[in-house]
């Protein structure tokens, strides 16, 4: 359904409206064949938008055929004004920022739009997923617990999702690592990517004979892959 969505401007008109909002767009280098695809990428907790993990993911993305939409929520916006650090807004204004964000994305671009992001990014985007009716959900490093408490993990929610989502997690995340997260019970909609001896960041031990740069590859073209099908 998504991919037959018509865009309401052009591309050069779009991409000013994403600048006049202090969003980051990512031009897709090569038009997948079945038709435009947009991620909307959130950032985590800590970073901005613009962080390296962020610029480096969204430009893997692109390269391989998947528009990229960035964006801050307001706490993150604040701090680049002001300089001053300060912890992420309570959920409610998170979700909403998500709702305000998605509402004019789909408004104006062509194909299929997914939401997601990097660690709370991703956590949010999964919380409003199927209530905006999102093409697809992809989370990088899923916060599934807080650290060292696996025993109470944060993923009723994802027992009952139905939006079609990929979760790309390294084994060893000090947030979800594979033996814990093997155990909950998770939707059928939901893919697990997991990347070997990797970090919250995917980054992986050296003597997993794997590079991060490695890893930060694969992840994105399995998330191509797994947009071109939702």
């Amino acid at each position: 359904m998504g991919k037959e969505h018509k865009a309401s401007i052009d591309g050069d008109q779009w991409a000013q409206c994403a600048r006049e909002h202090g969003w980051l767009w990512d031009v897709a280098s090569n038009a997948p064949s079945g038709g435009p695809i947009t991620l909307i990428l959130a950032h985590g907790a800590g970073a901005p938008m613009d962080s390296t993990f962020m610029n480096d993911m969204a430009a893997r993305l692109a390269a391989q055929g998947v528009n990229v939409l960035r964006f801050e929520f307001p706490y993150m916006a604040q701090r680049r004004l002001d300089g001053g650090k300060r912890p992420p807004n309570p959920a409610p204004k998170l979700l909403q920022a998500w709702r305000e964000v998605y509402a004019e994305v789909r408004r104006h671009v062509a194909g299929s739009v997914a939401i997601g992001g990097k660690s709370m990014g991703g956590r949010m985007a999964s919380l409003v997923a199927d209530e905006l009716g999102a093409d697809g959900l992809v989370c990088l490093g899923y916060p599934f617990y807080a650290v060292g408490k696996p025993q109470k993990p944060r993923v009723e929610h994802l027992a009952e999702l139905k939006t079609p989502a990929l979760i790309v997690q390294g084994e060893r995340d000090a947030l979800g690592n594979r033996a814990a997260v093997e155990r909950y019970a998770l939707s059928p909609s939901i893919e697990v990517m997991w990347l070997v001896a990797g970090d919250h960041d995917l980054k992986p031990l050296k003597a997993s004979g794997f590079r991060h740069e490695q890893h930060l590859e694969a992840a994105a073209v399995q998330v191509a892959e797994f947009l071109s099908v939702c």
